[in-house]
């Protein structure tokens, strides 16, 4: 390993988890996003202590994860992409929360699957808090029947996930979902990126996924 990478990495996350301490009197957990990142960057978060990673696709999170959890049982695994129905399955077999909940489709497979394992990941709705059409997530004014269906067919929603839009302020998006979150009794808010996590982690954000911001550029990529 690439003593350059590891102590990059462990300086990232030492400004980060400094920066949500300065914001925030109870800082979010830090989710380090994984996706597409090469090993040696996810050993090296290891070695930095980090142990709370998010992942987008299923397939690529059981090929990084499956061996390692047997190394690190404290491990936290985030699902924070698109979930199909299709995958409910696997996903409950190996995430421990679950950012995507998002359509009355998923409360059956993901009651059917918690059944089978025996496993219980914690669940989030996400909002598609400005009702962007390219975007997943349930609309505001739709949340509280789906949270509605899920409880009425056994299904625990633990908290709220958003993505506000790229080209406007974060801050009344993040203000918006903590007011629906208190409106539904939920406590957990997912909230704020590599770009914003500061102003998450001020307006209430339990957990913020962080992907750039803590690993560096993804390899062959220029996305944030």
């Amino acid at each position: 390993m690439s003593d350059t990478a590891e102590s990059t990495i462990a300086q990232r996350r030492a400004v980060l988890l400094a920066d949500l301490a300065r914001v925030a009197k109870r800082p979010p957990a830090l989710i380090a996003v994984s996706k597409r990142q090469p090993d040696v960057r996810i050993e090296a978060a290891l070695n930095a202590g980090q142990r709370v990673f998010g992942e987008n696709q299923v397939q690529e999170a059981q090929t990084r994860w499956r061996e390692r959890r047997a190394v690190f049982p404290d491990l936290e695994l985030h699902l924070v992409g698109a979930l199909q129905s299709n995958k409910a399955q696997a996903a409950v077999d190996l995430f421990d929360v679950i950012h995507s909940f998002d359509r009355p489709k998923l409360i059956g497979a993901l009651v059917k699957a918690m059944e089978k394992s025996g496993r219980q990941p914690r669940i989030l709705a996400q909002v598609n808090i400005a009702e962007e059409p390219q975007k997943a997530g349930v609309k505001p004014s739709d949340l509280k029947p789906l949270l509605q269906q899920a409880a009425d067919q056994g299904l625990k929603i633990d908290g709220l996930m958003c993505i506000p839009p790229a080209a406007e302020p974060a801050a009344p998006y993040f203000a918006l979902l903590a007011k629906l979150s208190r409106q539904q009794g939920l406590t957990t808010l997912s909230m704020g990126m590599s770009d914003d996590y500061a102003v998450a982690a001020r307006l209430g954000a339990t957990l913020v996924r962080v992907g750039t911001g803590f690993f560096g550029p993804r390899p062959h990529s220029s996305l944030t």
